[in-house]
């Protein structure tokens, strides 16, 4: 199994408003499409307006490479620059888990 934990700041509100409406156009994409895409997690963050985390679990590196891969997430990828003050990925490998299997 393979993982990231993305944290998204944007720069202002109508940024948050336009970022979401990105993440809502493409996540039903991504949960058709993608089979090896296990996670798709978009959460905001409490008290932190401009903030959004993405937790992203796929089969293996190879459903993660064929995600990258996808038109919708190109187009995501390439829309998201926009609304974005700063981006932080952190790459993970599974320890443990409750609702997954490694």
């Amino acid at each position: 199994m393979f993982g990231l934990a993305v944290r998204f700041t944007l720069k202002d509100e109508d940024s948050a408003a336009g970022f979401d409406v990105l993440v809502a156009e493409t996540l039903p994409q991504i949960r058709e499409s993608e089979p090896g895409t296990l996670v798709y997690a978009v959460h905001t963050v409490q008290d932190k307006p401009f903030e959004r985390i993405f937790y992203e679990l796929y089969r293996d590196r190879a459903a993660f490479a064929a995600h990258e891969e996808q038109p919708h997430v190109k187009h995501f990828l390439r829309e998201r620059e926009k609304f974005l003050d700063s981006v932080e990925v952190d790459f993970l490998s599974l320890a443990d888990a409750k609702g997954v299997s490694g």
